[in-house]
């Protein structure tokens, strides 16, 4: 089992679970890198504000240059990435399928998980699914160092299990417990509808949980 070092983060999503990630991404000591559908130039002030410390940048460039690339945009805007980019690294999917405020959309509307669509998206990425559980306001306001009997736990799965490692590493230094579910498709286990969607649960409670879920 091989570890990543994780020096960069890039982020692609300015909305609240983005920035809150990159917060804690760079209270943690990780560079941050995000992009966004408009020109870094035009972002820059917002991240001026809401993510001090953060690098706006393009796309490509925040791809390129970071070793974990978060996917914190509307999931309904996934065909807008560019697989090629993106092959070979770690993606993490914090993104959401929630019919009533994005649509009907017939691809997500099947036994598969969100997370394994994508996957299909990106064949040559490492995805691992993790964060959409949380909401942003608790990944801002809850981190906890490591040992502290409240911390709260992040779900992560994927089917590569080095990239499944190296993502728990990050969510470990960033102030959370992670859970490993396993293979991509569990992801379902954590999905919007779930028990422990939106639950604030510890380590323990949280493998209870995905158990009893399946």
């Amino acid at each position: 089992m091989q570890i990543t070092e994780v020096k960069t983060i890039g982020i692609l999503g300015a909305g609240r679970v983005g920035t809150a990630i990159a917060r804690r991404a760079i209270a943690a000591g990780y560079a941050v890198k995000i992009a966004t559908s408009k020109s870094p130039a035009e972002i820059a002030l917002l991240l001026e504000i809401m993510v001090p410390g953060a690098t706006a940048a393009t796309a490509e460039d925040a791809i390129a240059e970071s070793d974990i690339v978060i996917l914190a945009l509307p999931l309904s805007k996934y065909r807008q990435l560019q697989p090629e980019l993106l092959a070979g690294k770690i993606v993490i999917d914090a993104m959401n399928y929630w019919a009533p405020t994005d649509g009907t959309i017939p691809e997500f509307e099947t036994e598969a998980s969100s997370s394994e669509v994508v996957q299909k998206f990106l064949p040559q990425s490492r995805l691992v699914r993790s964060f959409n559980h949380m909401g942003y306001h608790e990944i801002d306001e809850e981190a906890r160092p490591k040992g502290d009997s409240e911390r709260r736990a992040l779900a992560i799965a994927g089917d590569d299990m080095d990239a499944r490692q190296t993502v728990a590493h990050f969510i470990d230094r960033i102030g959370f417990d992670p859970v490993d579910a396993g293979p991509l498709a569990s992801s379902r286990l954590f999905a919007t509808g779930t028990p422990v969607f939106g639950a604030s649960l510890t380590r323990a409670t949280m493998a209870d949980a995905l158990q009893q879920t399946v």
